[in-house]
C-alpha cells in the first residue's frame, strides 16, 4: 500500500487522482490534502477520504475551514509554510504536486529535500527551477514521476529503452480552439471562447495556456529537465485530434507513440501506480470510429509564445522563471477582462525583454524576480488599457 498526498487536491488534477485513488482502497492510504483557497471542497474531500491532515494555503480562509471541518478528527493548517510542512511530511512516501503556477515549485523542493517521491503535475517547478530540482532529485535518489499527459506519454514509450538511443522528443498540441483564427480574429477572442478546449476538460490556466501555446511551450523545457534532451531536438507538432499524446523518435529511425482518448485518468493513474499498469476507467479509443488523425506545423506568427519558451529554455538562468511570472499573470488579467488575448504575448515579450539575466539563480533569487515580473505586468496592463 502506498501512503501519499495531493497538493493542489481541489483542482481538476487532484480531483482525478482522487478518484483513482478511490477505486483503489487496497493500494492507496491517503494522507494529506492542500489546497488554494476553496474551503468548501476541501471540506467535502476530508468528509469523504478522511485524510490524516488538510492544509488551504491562503491563510484566510483558515477559520472557515476550521468551522467546515469542525466534526472532523483531521489536523488543519494553513499558509504557504504550511503546504510546504505536509510535502515533506514523514508519515507518506509520494507526494502529487498538482499546485497551479511558480507556488508548487517550493513544495516540489520540500518533498525531495525530506526524501519523497513526487507525481509532478506542476510544470512549473521544472521551467522556473529545473537546475534546482533534478540535481536534488538525483542526490536523493528519488523519482520525478511525469502526471502532464505529453511528457508521461514519452516516459511511457522510453520504459526499457536507453536514453542514448532518443534521436528526438516530439511533443503533440492539440492546437487549442483557435488553431483555425486569423490575427485580426484573435484580437476579439474573449475568456469565455478561449475556455471552450476541443478536447480536454483542464483547469482555467492551463486551457488558456493551451490557447495561447505557452503550455506547450512550458512543457518543452519541462521535457528538457525531464529527459536530459537539448532543445534542438525536441519538436512540437499539432495533433488536432489529441489521441496521440507524444512521440519518442529513435536513432534507428522507429517512432513510439503512445495513443489514447484525451482524458487525464491514464497518466494520473500510471504515475500513482508506476512501475505497475491496472486496470483503468478511461474511455477507449473507438478505433472503427477513427477516421483521421491531422498533424500540422505550429503557427507561431500567431501563437508566438511557444518560441518565447524555447528562447527562454536555451537562455536558462532566470529567464525561464520571468516568461512564466509573466504569463501567469498576463493570463490571470485575460481571464478577468482586463487585457486582450493577443496582449498576453505582447506583454510576456515586453517583460522578458527587459529582463537581465541572472545564471545559476537559488530559490530566492527566483522568487525575487517572479515578484518582479509581476509588478511589471501589472504596469503594462495599464498601458494596454490606456491604449
Amino acid at each position: 500500500m502506498k501512503t501519499l498526498s495531493i497538493l493542489g487536491s481541489t483542482g481538476s488534477i487532484g480531483k482525478q487522482a482522487l478518484k483513482v485513488i478511490k477505486d483503489y482502497p487496497d493500494l492507496f492510504r491517503l494522507h494529506g490534502l492542500a489546497a488554494h483557497r476553496q474551503v468548501k471542497v476541501l471540506a467535502e474531500q476530508a468528509r469523504l477520504y478522511k485524510p490524516a491532515k488538510i492544509v488551504i494555503a491562503e491563510p484566510s480562509m483558515y477559520p472557515e475551514l476550521k468551522i467546515a471541518c469542525s466534526d472532523l478528527p483531521v489536523e488543519i493548517s494553513a499558509g504557504p509554510e504550511a503546504v510546504c510542512e505536509l510535502a515533506a511530511d514523514k508519515q507518506h512516501e509520494l507526494v502529487l504536486n498538482a499546485v497551479v503556477g511558480f507556488a508548487g515549485l517550493r513544495p516540489t523542493l520540500a518533498a525531495l529535500s525530506a526524501g519523497k517521491n513526487v507525481a509532478l503535475a506542476n510544470k512549473e517547478s521544472l521551467v522556473a527551477g529545473g537546475h534546482l530540482v533534478m540535481p536534488l532529485a538525483a542526490a536523493v535518489n528519488k523519482a520525478l514521476l511525469p502526471v502532464d499527459s505529453e511528457h508521461s506519454a514519452i516516459f511511457q514509450c522510453l520504459q526499457g529503452h536507453d536514453a542514448g538511443a532518443v534521436e528526438e522528443l516530439i511533443l503533440t498540441a492539440s492546437g487549442g480552439p483557435f488553431f483555425d483564427f486569423s490575427l485580426a480574429e484573435l484580437e476579439n477572442v474573449t475568456p469565455q471562447a478561449a475556455l471552450k478546449h476541443p478536447n480536454w476538460s483542464m483547469g482555467a490556466k492551463i486551457t488558456i495556456d493551451s490557447a495561447t501555446l505557452m503550455n506547450k511551450g512550458l512543457e518543452v523545457i519541462e521535457a528538457h529537465w525531464l529527459f536530459a534532451v537539448p532543445y534542438d531536438r525536441i519538436k512540437v507538432v499539432v495533433q488536432r485530434e489529441s489521441i496521440i499524446h507524444s512521440l519518442v523518435a529513435f536513432h534507428d529511425g522507429a517512432v513510439l507513440a503512445q495513443m489514447g482518448m484525451p482524458d487525464m485518468r491514464v497518466p494520473i493513474q500510471y504515475a500513482l501506480t508506476y512501475p505497475r499498469r491496472l486496470a483503468g476507467s478511461a474511455p477507449r479509443v473507438p478505433w472503427e470510429q477513427l477516421q483521421q488523425l491531422r498533424f500540422a506545423p505550429p503557427d507561431t506568427e500567431k501563437f508566438p509564445c511557444l518560441e518565447f519558451a524555447y528562447a527562454a529554455g536555451k537562455t536558462g538562468g532566470t529567464l525561464p522563471a520571468v516568461m512564466n511570472a509573466a504569463n501567469e499573470e498576463a493570463v490571470r488579467l485575460f481571464l478577468a477582462g482586463a487585457i486582450s488575448f493577443l496582449a498576453i504575448p505582447r506583454i510576456i515579450e515586453t517583460v522578458m525583454n527587459k529582463h537581465k539575466v541572472i545564471m545559476e539563480p537559488d530559490f530566492e533569487t527566483l522568487a525575487a524576480v517572479d515578484r518582479e515580473a509581476r509588478a511589471m505586468v501589472d504596469s503594462l496592463c495599464k498601458k494596454e488599457r490606456v491604449e
